[in-house]
């Protein structure tokens, strides 16, 4: 058998990769005609997955296909990031974010398995909480310029719980000592609920958690709040001021939820995700349901999240150098 010659090889496979350059953003055009799916990587039943299943329902209606969620929980948010990371990048796998997989991660654990910045374009910042300082009712510290006066005097004696080394509320309280230049000891647990019952108890002396996780216990009374850890006050707590009213200017600290996707997907698909999510935050029933968790709908361009992504980058990474806290996987 003769070969064929070699500008017919060339010109064939000049026509495959012209095919291959065509096809994403042909694709692109009719998007979306499948299901889509967004992986929440934490567990079941937690604060992100309860955001993902209050917004998917709207968000099928708005895309006119369905999108289903997927719990791809472990190792702090790492494993569901990196599985979204190493998707193809044709929009029908998504992520949602957070400040862990996106701003705490990189910093707290030396090997991250997929780059927060490089991996992934941004899409949409879906939402943003505040924390709460919160501390035990007898406790005699009744503000937070209080409680710093207390801690202050009593140098080390003190000490704040955290669902774990390295998460949110760790670094927000880690951060809140360092602005208000006091020493306490860390007591890490596993989860809210723990800690939240050593609080009660008088055996943590303070804490930073969710508004949503705080609320009943407030209302029952078995904590106080001493202040919001956001630059506003919570719409479910209105008379609660900020802790940067209360006697610490500038602190903030909020958790929140931003939808990715794989580096490399059009940008076309970017920007019809991003509408459609932006139509269902706007919905009165999505925000009504949002903010009775105390969680505010945040929305916006691309742009808003990338820059959101890289002031938490470089915020946490401070705090951690600061204190020198390293995790290994």
């Amino acid at each position: 058998m003769v070969a064929p010659p070699r500008w017919m090889c060339m010109l064939a496979f000049g026509l495959l990769v012209l095919d291959l350059a065509i096809a994403l953003p042909a694709n692109a055009q009719h998007y979306p005609n499948q299901t889509l799916k967004i992986v929440v990587p934490f567990v079941a039943g937690g604060g992100v997955d309860v955001v993902a299943r209050i917004i998917a329902p709207n968000l099928s209606e708005e895309l006119g296909q369905p999108v289903i969620i997927e719990n791809r929980g472990g190792a702090g948010g790492m494993i569901g990031a990196a599985a979204v990371a190493q998707a193809p990048p044709d929009g029908y796998t998504l992520l949602v974010g957070t400040g862990s997989t996106h701003g705490t991660n990189s910093s707290v654990y030396s090997h991250l398995p997929y780059d927060p910045v490089r991996d992934f374009t941004p899409i949409v910042l879906i939402s943003s909480s505040p924390l709460l300082l919160i501390v035990p009712p007898p406790l005699p510290a009744k503000s937070v310029g209080e409680l710093i006066a207390l801690a202050r005097n009593k140098r080390g004696e003190l000490s704040f719980g955290s669902y774990g080394t390295g998460s949110i509320n760790h670094l927000g309280a880690e951060l809140f000592n360092s602005m208000a230049k006091i020493e306490a000891n860390h007591v890490p647990y596993r989860g809210s609920a723990p800690a939240l019952t050593d609080l009660m108890a008088g055996r943590l002396h303070y804490m930073f958690d969710g508004v949503s996780t705080s609320l009943g216990y407030l209302q029952a009374g078995t904590i106080r709040a001493l202040g919001v850890a956001g630059a506003h006050r919570s719409p479910v707590l209105p008379d609660q001021p900020t802790i940067s009213e209360a006697g610490l200017p500038g602190y903030d600290t909020m958790v929140w939820f931003g939808l990715f996707a794989p580096a490399g997907t059009p940008k076309s698909i970017i920007l019809r995700v991003n509408s459609a999510t932006n139509s269902v935050l706007a919905s009165p029933r999505i925000k009504e349901a949002l903010e009775k968790l105390g969680i505010d709908p945040v929305g916006g361009s691309p742009g808003v999240l990338a820059s959101k992504v890289q002031s938490e980058l470089q915020k946490w990474a401070a705090v951690v150098r600061e204190k020198n806290i390293r995790l290994d996987q």
